[in-house]
This record gives C-alpha cells, sequence and structure tokens, in this order.
C-alpha cells in the first residue's frame, strides 16, 4: 500500500498542468490520472491476490497434528481411510403400479428410513441426483461387509415397493466421511 502512496504522488507531480500549454496539457493529464486510477486498482487486485494464494498455501500446509482417538472413533486405517459400502439407488421396475399420492407415502418412508439410519450410524451420507434419470441416489453405509447394507436397503419402503431397485459396491475412502452426520446437524435449518 505504501507503494501505491508513493506511486500516486510521482505521477501526480509528474502530471501537473503547465499553464503555457492551456488544454493540452490538462487532457494529457486527465488520461494520465485515468491510467494510474487503473494503475493503483490494477495492484490493489494483485496484491490481495498475493495475500489470497500466500494464506491458502500457509492453511494446506499447516497440518494438525494426527488424532488418534478421532482416528479409532472413526475406523481410520493409518492413512486415514476406510471402507465402506455404497448403494446406487436407481428408478424401480414398479413405478408406474402405484399412485402419486401412494409413491409420496414411499417417498416418507424412505426419508425416515435413512434419518434412521444416519441415527444409528449406519448410514454417513445419502442424497438425490438432480434430473430425472435412472440413477436416482446413493447410500454411503460404514458398515464391515455387502450383506448387511443388503438387508438394511431391503428394509427401505421403496425398495420394498420395487419403486427402487438397489445395487451394492465396496468402496476406499476417506473416514472423515464419518462426520457428515454429525456437521450436517448443526447446518441443517429444516428436515425433510
Amino acid at each position: 500500500m505504501i507503494f501505491i502512496v508513493i506511486l500516486k504522488r510521482r505521477i501526480s507531480q509528474s502530471v501537473s498542468p503547465n499553464p503555457q500549454n492551456g488544454n493540452k496539457d490538462s487532457s494529457q493529464s486527465l488520461i494520465q490520472k485515468k491510467i494510474l486510477t487503473l494503475l493503483i486498482a490494477s495492484m490493489k487486485k494483485l496484491i490481495l491476490s498475493l495475500a489470497f494464494i500466500l494464506v491458502a498455501i500457509s492453511l494446506s500446509l499447516a497440518q494438525e497434528k494426527y488424532d488418534e482417538a478421532l482416528a479409532n472413533k472413526l475406523g481410520a486405517d493409518e492413512y486415514g481411510m476406510k471402507k465402506y459400502v455404497i448403494a446406487f439407488l436407481y428408478r424401480g421396475d414398479r413405478v408406474s403400479e402405484y399412485s402419486e399420492a401412494e409413491r409420496a407415502e414411499f417417498q416418507k418412508g424412505h426419508m425416515a428410513n435413512i434419518t434412521k439410519l444416519a441415527e444409528e450410524g449406519k448410514m454417513v451420507l445419502a442424497g438425490p441426483f438432480f434430473g430425472n434419470e435412472e440413477l436416482r441416489g446413493l447410500f454411503f453405509f460404514s458398515v464391515g461387509s455387502l450383506e448387511e447394507p443388503k438387508v438394511l436397503t431391503e428394509s427401505d419402503p421403496a425398495v420394498k415397493a420395487g419403486v427402487l431397485k438397489v445395487e451394492l459396491k465396496e468402496w476406499y475412502g476417506s473416514a472423515a466421511l464419518g462426520m457428515v452426520v454429525e456437521i450436517s446437524k448443526k447446518i441443517t435449518k429444516k428436515n425433510f
């Protein structure tokens, strides 16, 4: 910022109008002042950008100390990762058999089931896809095998009714995913 102030003073001194040249110097002075204003604005943006980049770099380099208790609570391995099971939810074969009111009831039960599984700590993430395509949504289960998510998804009212069908896959990802439910509660204003 000091550099900008010095630059302003030097340019304003060098562009002082010459009374002998009249309007010619005055219009040149105006142009030079506009250029100066643009230059100063650009420099301010550059300085702010550099400051932001330096802060971002320092934050990314500053790793917090390893928290063994948290790693154990989340079931993390030495890489901070763990195995999950993802349920890919597809449009079921029986959707057209039900009225809109019946499908709304299945959806209500589906959402209640998600809430129950999240509260039990078995589901760490769930959500729909945008659009009206065959792949409707995902469940991320924090369980040890494929068998438990199979039983859990078969208990979902929308799956039972054939409005949704499920494909299960094992996935290796960050154990921090287990904190989504806890954080989500803190930022959710309205439930489904």
